[in-house]
Order: C-alpha cells, then structure tokens, then sequence
C-alpha cells in the first residue's frame, strides 16, 4: 500500500495521532496517579 494519495496518508496519520493521544493520555493518568500517592504520604507523614 502507497502512502502517496491523500486518502492513505489521511488514514496513517489518523493511526499515528491516535497511537499518540493513547500514550499522552496513559503518562497523564500515571502523573495524576503519582502526585496523589504523593499527597497522601505527605499528609500521612504530617499526621505523626
């Protein structure tokens, strides 16, 4: 398959943006995650 017509290059970069959102979307879920675990240790330190 040729990627030298619009439709096929449309279609990879469709492909290509999603596979990047789903990646850009997992990291910020972890960073979400991971300042929340923070949060609750620093308040859990305090505590004591």
């Amino acid at each position: 398959m040729s990627r030298k017509n619009a439709k096929n290059i449309k279609s990879y970069n469709d492909k290509l943006h999603k596979a990047q959102d789903k990646e850009k979307a997992k990291k910020a879920e972890r960073a979400a995650l991971l300042k929340s675990m923070v949060r609750k240790f620093n308040q859990n330190r305090d505590e004591k």
